[in-house]
């Protein structure tokens, strides 16, 4: 069993380590810049499912690290919620085969209410339809699941979040995000405290 978990954790890892570093980063450093810095809007993240789950975690990572973000469920947008997304915006997307129908859907109606939104895509498939309409494309390296079945979001899932964190770091860089405006984010718990420690603030009591 202890030699299984210790052939996951190592399959696990060298997916991370195959990731590609492209110049899409730049690209998405860029147009996430350009779109929320400058222009003033934000990103808006969606994903189906396990996709989903890992959009989520992005948009909410890159709010408290200073670039305004929201999650918008692909089904939600076809019932009114599409309204969030607002002109100056920018789509980032979570799809690993890039055939979602929900998500490729969601471009299209988002296209119609406000032409011409950059499209940051995270994908396991370079050659998908989501792929071809997008402005950068995160490669994962399409990594095999360590699933037993080949079938559960697992290895995929882990290289995902991975770009998010890249995303993430690299807009901190890009922004000069500071201890003191990580703790205006942050009032409460643990964080909180360490942040304001950081910046030379008074603990919360």
């Amino acid at each position: 069993m202890r030699a299984y978990i210790s052939r996951v954790i190592m399959e696990e890892a060298g997916a991370i380590k195959n990731i590609p570093v492209t110049g899409d980063y730049e690209k998405s450093v860029e147009l996430i810049y350009e779109r929320v810095h400058v222009r003033k809007g934000k990103v808006v993240a969606s994903g189906m499912g396990k996709a989903g789950q890992i959009a989520l975690n992005i948009a909410t990572t890159l709010s408290s690290t200073g670039t305004p973000s929201v999650f918008l469920h692909p089904s939600d947008s076809q019932h009114g919620d599409l309204g969030v997304i607002q002109e100056n915006d920018l789509l980032l997307l979570v799809s690993n085969s890039g055939k979602t129908r929900e998500i490729l859907e969601l471009v299209e109606l988002a296209g119609r209410l406000h032409p011409g939104l950059p499209l940051i895509v995270i994908t396991g498939n370079r050659e998908s339809q989501l792929a071809a309409m997008a402005d950068a494309i995160l490669y994962t390296g399409a990594p095999a699941e360590v699933c037993p079945l080949g079938l559960t979001p697992s290895t995929s899932t882990t290289t995902m979040t991975v770009i998010g964190d890249i995303l993430m770091v690299l807009m901190m860089k890009k922004i000069g995000f500071t201890s003191e405006e990580y703790a205006k984010r942050h009032h409460g718990g643990y964080l909180g405290d360490k942040s304001r420690a950081q910046a030379g603030g008074v603990r919360r009591d």
